[in-house]
């Protein structure tokens, strides 16, 4: 009976750590998936010298993952529901609102920066502009190492959006330990706060959105 408490207690204590290491090594595979959606991201600007559209390629499925995939990772023929796996999978993933009806996508593309609207052609972000289909020249980023392009999403849109209400909704948002995984535009990788990205109205948090690196706070919501 001893040695069976014991073992009762041991396993009580190494729960906790065993749940942390897991969450820890998924978050690390993200950043890997992120990673190599970056080096694809840089393929497709060497060679395109603009960013994808958020929708309307004429590549692949006509979303910025298919331009991606065919483009600069190199996937002639994406397999049916490429993103249920492979790069385009996070390992941790949950949704706010799961809806069977749509793919699950776990990361999204920073299209409109502090614009919301999908088919605003005054956007900041990566966008171009959707009337016409004009995909964004990649001069036009003036930081691509302080510009955010792909991230976590929390729900299951095409598009990256700054939620300043993901207090709110702190369960979901727990994905990856109270941090959010994003690739930049030259490429690079953060695990910035949830705090941070989608709080913090300071300068430097908002300018990263947007890609005049300008924070533009008056397009914040009242």
């Amino acid at each position: 009976m001893v040695v069976i408490a014991t073992l009762g207690v041991l396993a009580a204590l190494l729960l906790p750590v065993l749940s942390q290491a897991k969450k820890r090594a998924q978050r690390i595979q993200c950043v890997g998936n992120l990673r190599q959606l970056g080096t694809g991201l840089q393929v497709l600007l060497a060679n395109d010298h603009s960013y994808p559209l958020l929708v309307g390629g004429t590549n692949g499925d006509g979303t910025w993952m298919g331009q991606l995939a065919i483009e600069g990772l190199g996937i002639s023929q994406p397999m049916t529901n490429y993103v249920r796996t492979g790069v385009w999978h996070c390992p941790s993933a949950m949704w706010i609102k799961p809806d069977t009806n749509s793919l699950p996508i776990c990361y999204g593309y920073n299209f409109g920066g502090l614009v919301s609207d999908e088919s605003a052609d005054n956007n900041f972000g990566l966008g171009g502009r959707p009337s016409t289909g004009t995909p964004l020249h990649d001069s036009a980023v003036k930081n691509p190492a302080d510009m955010l392009a792909v991230g976590d999403v929390f729900t299951q849109r095409l598009g990256l959006v700054r939620d300043p209400n993901f207090a709110n909704l702190l369960a979901v948002y727990q994905r990856h330990q109270g941090r959010s995984n994003g690739v930049f535009c030259d490429g690079h990788v953060e695990s910035p706060s949830l705090q941070f990205l989608y709080a913090d109205t300071s300068d430097p948090a908002l300018a990263r959105w947007n890609r005049d690196h300008q924070p533009h706070r008056e397009l914040l919501p009242p």
